[in-house]
């Protein structure tokens, strides 16, 4: 057995989750094998280790568990990534308690080191819905990578708005990947799987309940660099996933809605205590520039998109701006003839390529070189 092959193992433990677990690695020489090896009265002796999870170690799996779990991971073609891997959300690895194993279909890339969670209501309207598609559509056209949890309402919707914009989306599973839940959503997860990443720290036959969905919703949070939430009653998941947002210091957005729905209520929440209040995707993308490397003078090759002179939709808005001094959103859309989410997007490029800059009230001048 090799460290990988014993961390699944740990992972499939009762009562040993991935606080318990660092303990007992820093008593044994950060060696997982040697945790799996150790005696009962070993494992008492470390701290924060009580009989339950030192029974669950020193009696292990069972006959033939692991090498079960280990040729369901191989026919599926998923793979199982542990802290040591490049692949594994670094963002993920600073919270408190990240996962001893990720289960993954499909692939996580370095462009998903950026993403930005968008949640929401189970339960919700044609404007929650109509919201998070076309924010997440706007932000995976942006470059953005969009993560959410895979349910019904507002998750569906974010996956389909970031998958249509043919951009990157990964849902996070309350489950292990052989269940599908909702039962509706196969198709969605194998569509998110070929473009983007469906993941888990859930071994296979891992049915959904009250307790996988919060440990979800952390890794939906603690792999992002902000959570938006889009609509959410006060009680609602969502508002687990904000939560954990604030406690690992990523920021947190919330969409108004309307005053007498109570599915706006939660959003409404976040904004009194300090949540970000977002009324469009460039609420979220001016606090991601930070993120994109200056224009060089003479772009070599390989240079990315949002370096090169503006071209498309971008010299379009340039254009429109030429003659006139500044102007809103509305009035570039209706000076292009361009939708409203291509305009949003050519303006965030331009804004990145330091060709456009946003005034107060939301309006926008050019920025000659």
């Amino acid at each position: 057995m090799n460290a990988r092959e014993a961390l699944i193992a740990l992972n499939m433990l009762d009562h040993l989750g991935p606080v318990r677990l660092r303990q007992l690695l820093d008593r044994f020489d950060a060696d997982p094998v040697a945790v799996l090896a150790a005696g009962r009265d070993q494992l008492l002796q470390v701290p924060g280790i009580g009989p339950e999870t030192a029974n669950s170690v020193a009696n292990g799996l069972g006959a033939g568990v692991l090498d079960r779990e280990l040729k369901r991971i191989e026919s599926t073609g998923c793979r199982v990534l542990i802290a040591s891997d490049a692949e594994y959300p670094p963002l993920l690895r600073e919270i408190y308690d990240p996962p001893i194993v990720l289960y993954v279909k499909g692939a996580l890339q370095p462009a998903d080191r950026a993403g930005i969670a968008v949640v929401g209501s189970r339960l919700t309207t044609h404007y929650g819905v109509e919201v998070a598609r076309k924010l997440s559509y706007q932000l995976a056209s942006a470059g953005v990578s969009v993560v959410s949890g895979g349910a019904r309402g507002i998750d569906a919707a974010a996956h389909a708005g970031a998958m249509s914009a043919r951009g990157r989306t990964v849902a996070v599973l309350g489950s292990g990947l052989d269940i599908v839940f909702p039962a509706e959503h196969r198709d969605l997860f194998e569509r998110v799987a070929a473009s983007g990443a469906v993941i888990t720290q859930f071994p296979f036959g891992r049915t959904p309940d009250k307790q996988t969905f919060p440990i979800r919703n952390r890794i939906v949070a603690g792999m992002t660099l902000g959570t938006v939430v889009v609509e959410a009653n006060a009680t609602s998941g969502a508002m687990i996933t904000a939560n954990f947002a604030a406690e690992y210091g990523r920021q947190v957005y919330a969409v108004p809605g309307r005053i007498d729905s109570p599915r706006s209520k939660g959003c409404h929440d976040l904004i009194r205590k300090g949540a970000r209040l977002c009324e469009g995707v460039g609420d979220i993308l001016s606090e991601l520039e930070y993120l994109f490397p200056p224009i060089p003078e003479r772009p070599a090759a390989g240079t990315p998109m949002h370096s090169l002179d503006p071209t498309g939709p971008e010299s379009q808005i340039l254009s429109a701006l030429e003659d006139c001094g500044e102007r809103t959103l509305d009035e570039l859309i209706e000076a292009t003839g361009l939708a409203a989410a291509t305009v949003s997007v050519g303006l965030f490029g331009l804004e990145m390529k330091k060709r456009v800059r946003q005034l107060a009230g939301k309006r926008f001048i050019r920025v000659e070189r």
